[in-house]
């Protein structure tokens, strides 16, 4: 039976993600912020709701659990998943309230949209998802987005969307995947890119 880690760390819509990986096949997702559980997933999904420095400082905050993830992830391949802001902590840095390191996986800066007339901030609503590139876990569709930062200057960028110009909705990097959107709002789509992430072997 494969085991999903569902990271809590206080920044995560952590219910309706539980209740989509569900419903999209996963049938044991862990909800933890146990690093000896993360230690041992099978895959490894990543939510976040709200700003980028307070989602980093709470994941930092619990001891050993970054450590487990790195190496859970990075050194031994564990599939990977993050969600709106668990995507974008995999950045470089975040720019929201200063400048705020990330985990640095994919390389790149969470910025803010830059303002202009007519440009509601928030990004909220429901959106194109147009894919780069053949991806297992990415398809073109139209998939939910609630941000007021992006994930500018991505080096792996898997998806684009459209918000007064172009931006990153998706990010991809042998076996790690982030998502812009949030599939577990994004009906049939989402379920979907969470049934493909369920049975992807990168």
């Amino acid at each position: 039976m494969s085991v999903i880690a569902l990271i809590d760390y206080g920044a995560g819509n952590l219910r309706s993600v539980h209740n989509a990986l569900v419903a999209a096949g996963a049938d044991n997702v862990v909800v933890t912020a146990d690093p000896d559980a993360v230690a041992r997933a099978d895959r490894i999904v990543l939510p976040g709701v709200g700003a980028f420095a307070a989602c980093m400082n709470g994941l930092s905050a619990i001891d050993g659990l970054v450590e487990a993830m790195e190496q859970r992830v990075r050194g031994e391949g564990a599939p990977f998943l993050g969600i709106c802001v668990g995507m974008q902590l995999l950045a470089d840095a975040g720019e929201e309230h200063g400048t705020h390191r990330g985990l640095g996986w994919i390389g790149g800066t969470v910025r803010a949209f830059a303002p202009r007339p007519g440009l509601r901030v928030p990004h909220m609503g429901w959106n194109d998802v147009v894919p780069c590139f053949a991806h297992p876990v990415i398809a073109a569709g139209e998939a939910y987005y609630l941000h007021s930062y992006h994930f500018a200057d991505a080096t792996d960028v898997a998806a684009t969307s459209e918000h007064g110009g172009p931006f990153n909705a998706a990010v991809a990097k042998d076996n790690i995947v982030g998502v812009q959107y949030h599939p577990e709002k994004s009906q049939a789509y989402g379920l979907a890119t969470l049934e493909r992430f369920l049975a992807w072997r990168p």
